[in-house]
């Protein structure tokens, strides 16, 4: 029992100093700009076996800690509609290969000139460093707001094509293989075949059990189950994935994109991302811990040498292929900078090719090291390039979480012209108001003319409830956004049952999606400043009020008759006789009389 009590205390205190390096790191690197992640490693570094020792197992917490790369992956397929991810198809598939072949054969070729190893054993080693740190890019895009940017979108295309190719890459590494070949081996062309059977599979549980499940428990309102649905997606995804030999962070990634049209994909992303931001440190902290100080200080020169031709070699190559890909100067930079460390996956293939007896345990280490400092350098990167023009940061200092408003009787989402409008005639009717806008832009606008516009995205279950939605009377969605889906108004009215939700909706089109999501009024955005337009045309060329209000009558309930015509069938062109100024539109008797004193009528 004792032994147990010390070896629990031992986990605590390991768990203390692990906590508190990181957090004194992070404050201090977060104060000067520097990101969170040299944080992390230097207090990995400090507390690890090569300075003070206070922790050992650096091994043990990384294998623990890559699971906060499996949230990760899960968490970036969320934001990625299969639609959205098919665009992306050719950076994917085009800039993503041309990356991982070039940088990973150019370091090949450089490691055989200048360090003068076997042929097989300069792949081995050039490969891997070709590849990038998903674990450190992703966070720093995030953070920073610009993953769905276009630079952002190129990183991550790239970023997901090194993932996918570390299935290759292996089978090639086992290819050049030196040890006895194992009986049980699978080849590489099998290990395809059972990533594709993989994510098909993944993609029809999603589709018939996972997205039912999160919509009973959207019913029953039982948020705590969304963080056990989610991991459980998580866990299940990459366990298959695993079971195969393939990279348990791809088969995170396709849970997510197959969660990506969910309509809870929110509720998801906010409740596994703390996981996620803590088992990410641990990982980086593992690192730091892991980095072999010998190594570096036997070959100071060498490993600082490595890494500095590592890091010039691949933004050069890079910065060339993203101006083959269109892209400008300082964007193509910007991707060259964030791209041009070594990644995790690097430890993982040295590994392979010092079991493969391709690499002998020194060289590992060496590149470990190499890899490691080339993280290391990432940040300070980053700051060049802000320097230089490349990067926008993030706007957050005089942003507000809805969270901080008070109760109120309407939530307005969305301030710009439209939202402006509602908000006035509301309050013209003493309605407290609490307004949300997801633009920092248009927040500080909103701030000149006095108002108080939260910062947030106001489609997201979590968020309105933090605002109060649950005591409102009434949501007020007036967003420019099309993309606003049937299933995720339906999640919202589910959620405040007692709140009457207005939509405003881009066209007909997106009205017909809407329609059946439990809103008391979908208002296409242009309908009423068109039929006010053409009614005030009609009075300036003469009709009379009576006929002018009898022809918009009829168009309106013509218009309703059409938009139902259009919902029952799913066809377009139903209703088309409704329409007036069409050879089959219905007839319209109306005796159209001009004002006593319209001149010439």
């Amino acid at each position: 029992m004792e032994h147990g009590e010390m070896h629990m205390e031992d986990i605590f205190l390991s768990g203390f100093i692990l906590l508190a390096a990181s957090l004194a790191f992070v404050l201090l690197f977060r104060r000067f700009g520097l990101g969170a992640v040299l944080g992390y490693l230097l207090a990995g570094v400090l507390i690890g076996p090569g300075v003070l020792g206070l922790v050992r197992d650096g091994e043990t917490i990384l294998v623990f800690a890559e699971v906060g790369i499996v949230l990760l992956l899960f968490l970036v397929g969320l934001e990625l509609a299969p639609a959205r991810l098919w665009k992306l198809k050719r950076d994917i598939f085009g800039l993503g290969l041309a990356q991982v072949a070039l940088c990973g054969l150019a370091m090949a070729g450089l490691i055989y000139f200048l360090r003068n190893p076997s042929w097989e054993a300069a792949l081995a080693i050039g490969l891997p460093l070709g590849l990038s740190s998903t674990a450190q890019v992703l966070p720093m895009l995030q953070s920073e707001g610009r993953l769905n940017t276009p630079t952002g979108e190129r990183a991550f295309s790239i970023l997901l094509f090194q993932d996918l190719s570390i299935i290759p890459l292996i089978t090639i590494i086992a290819a050049l293989s030196r040890a006895p070949q194992a009986e049980n081996a699978t080849a590489g062309w099998l290990l395809a075949l059972y990533a594709v059977a993989a994510i098909i599979g993944l993609i029809i549980i999603g589709h018939f059990l996972l997205n039912p499940i999160l919509k009973y428990i959207g019913r029953v309102a039982e948020r705590e189950l969304f963080i056990v649905a989610g991991l459980f997606a998580v866990f299940g995804s990459a366990l298959l994935m695993a079971s195969l030999g393939l990279s348990p962070a791809l088969g995170a990634f396709v849970a997510g994109v197959m969660l990506a049209d969910s309509p809870f994909r929110h509720e998801l992303e906010s409740d596994i991302d703390p996981f996620r931001s803590i088992l990410l440190g641990l990982f980086f902290v593992s690192v730091g811990m892991m980095l072999d100080l010998g190594v570096i200080a036997s070959n100071p020169f060498l490993v600082i040498g490595l890494a500095a031709l590592l890091i010039v070699t691949k933004v050069a190559l890079i910065f060339g292929l993203g101006k083959l890909f269109g892209m400008t100067n300082s964007a193509a930079l910007v991707l060259g900078l964030l791209l041009s460390q070594g990644g995790e996956f690097g430890f993982v293939l040295f590994n392979q090719a010092q079991q493969a007896l391709l690499i002998d345990p020194e060289a590992a280490s060496l590149y470990g090291a190499v890899v490691t400092l080339s993280m290391v350098c990432t940040p300070f990167l980053m700051l060049l390039s802000r320097g230089l023009g490349g990067v926008k940061q993030k706007i957050d200092h005089d942003l507000e979480d809805p969270s901080q408003s008070e109760d109120s009787d309407a939530i307005i989402i969305g301030h710009g012209r439209f939202g402006q409008a509602v908000g006035q005639i509301l309050a013209g009717a003493n309605l407290s108001l609490t307004f949300i806008d997801v633009k920092p832009e248009q927040i500080a606008v909103s701030g000149t003319f006095g108002r108080k516009v939260f910062y947030g995205d106001g489609t997201r279950i979590d968020l309105l409830r933090s605002a109060g939605a649950d005591k409102a009377d009434l949501l007020m969605f007036c967003m420019d956004e099309r993309n606003f889906s049937g299933d995720q108004l339906e999640a919202i009215a589910t959620a405040f049952p007692n709140a009457r939700i207005f939509v405003r909706v881009y066209d007909r089109v997106h009205e017909m999606r809407l329609s059946e999501g439990g809103a008391e009024g979908l208002h296409r955005e242009v309908m009423e400043t068109a039929i006010s337009m053409a009614r005030n045309g009609l009075l300036a060329n003469g009709l009379d009020t009576r006929s002018v209000e009898e022809i918009v009558s009829e168009y309106r309930d013509r218009d309703r008759q059409r938009l139902e015509a259009q919902m029952e069938s799913g066809d377009m062109y139903a209703g088309l006789d409704m329409s007036f100024g069409t050879e089959e539109s219905k007839a319209f008797d109306i005796d159209v009389t001009f004002a006593a004193d319209t001149p010439g009528k």
